[in-house]
């Protein structure tokens, strides 16, 4: 699989509060949008997120955000590895997505841009 980045996600109690200090801080504009009940500031390589508490638990379990040039080759890799797919592939609004347990536990999103305008 082709990684092109990664994301660090950062659970906020006010997003609103804290992008200014990320947008200074990336030098870049926040993008919004949300995912359920989860509101999203995409920064530079952050992606600052806020919302319900039950929602919050779950993605805090997620150590990044790797983007990958396609979600099925990246699924094809992660079952050849013995990881475990935990959500998805499933269609977001900033791309196809996959959410997987490595053989060592740790919990990665994998996200492209497929069927995206970018």
């Amino acid at each position: 699989m082709d990684i092109l980045g990664t994301s660090l996600r950062v659970c906020v109690d006010d997003l609103d509060a804290a992008v200014p200090a990320y947008e200074r801080l990336a030098n870049a504009e926040a993008v919004r949008f949300a995912q359920g009940p989860v509101s999203v500031a995409a920064v530079g390589p952050f992606f600052l997120m806020s919302g319900p508490a039950e929602h919050m638990d779950i993605l805090r379990k997620i150590a990044a955000t790797l983007a990958v040039k396609d979600v099925d080759e990246a699924v094809a890799d992660l079952k050849a590895v013995g990881a475990q797919i935990i959500a998805g592939p499933k269609e977001t609004p900033i791309g196809r997505n996959v959410v997987a347990r490595h053989p060592d536990g740790s919990v990665f999103e994998y996200v492209d841009r497929q069927g995206t305008d970018s």
